[in-house]
């Protein structure tokens, strides 16, 4: 009977280790389906290759826009179409602690690119250079309506010339 209760408690205690440790682990937030993004580290390394602007999007687990994001605006044909034609497509779960390893060989979380970069919210939408050089940061929910300006602007170069509020002005 001692035997059976012991058992019963080592077993109880197993079980709440266990159910501690997968609590503690971090959910991952997952990008759009039916897009290409590559890790940060990775999608850098195309790009240069390649000499392709990057479009980074920074969400996480449970971000209501994000997910809104996902279903109404990443889902858009015109979006996907031009966004994998025109840059690498980088993911980063903003929360994340997987690590990644960067161009100078430094190893870096994901939560540190999003810290370096002064991302404090999600969704939120990066375009940058070839070389990793920012061109223009956008964050928060976006139509794909607002996606397709965004491409035009940078994919036009017009970024080199005007201000993004001016193009959008200029535009409406």
């Amino acid at each position: 009977m001692m035997q059976a209760r012991n058992r019963g408690r080592t077993l109880s205690s197993l079980l709440c280790v266990v159910l501690v440790f997968c609590l503690a682990m971090p959910v991952l937030a997952d990008p759009p389906e039916g897009w290409t993004f590559l890790p940060m580290d990775e999608a850098l390394r195309v790009a240069k290759a390649e000499t392709r602007r990057v479009f980074l999007y920074f969400g996480r687990h449970g971000c209501p826009s994000c997910e809104r994001t996902n279903r109404e605006s990443f889902t858009d044909p015109r979006v996907i179409e031009r966004f994998n034609a025109h840059y690498v497509l980088a993911y980063v779960d903003s929360e994340s602690g997987k690590r990644l390893r960067m161009a100078n060989g430094e190893r870096v979380t994901e939560m540190d690119i999003g810290v370096r970069l002064k991302v404090f919210g999600t969704p939120f939408f990066y375009f940058m250079e070839p070389n990793g050089a920012a061109i223009i940061r956008s964050p928060g929910y976006k139509t794909a309506e607002e996606f397709l300006l965004l491409d035009e602007f940078v994919n036009g170069d017009h970024y080199r010339a005007q201000s993004f509020d001016a193009f959008r002005a200029a535009r409406s």
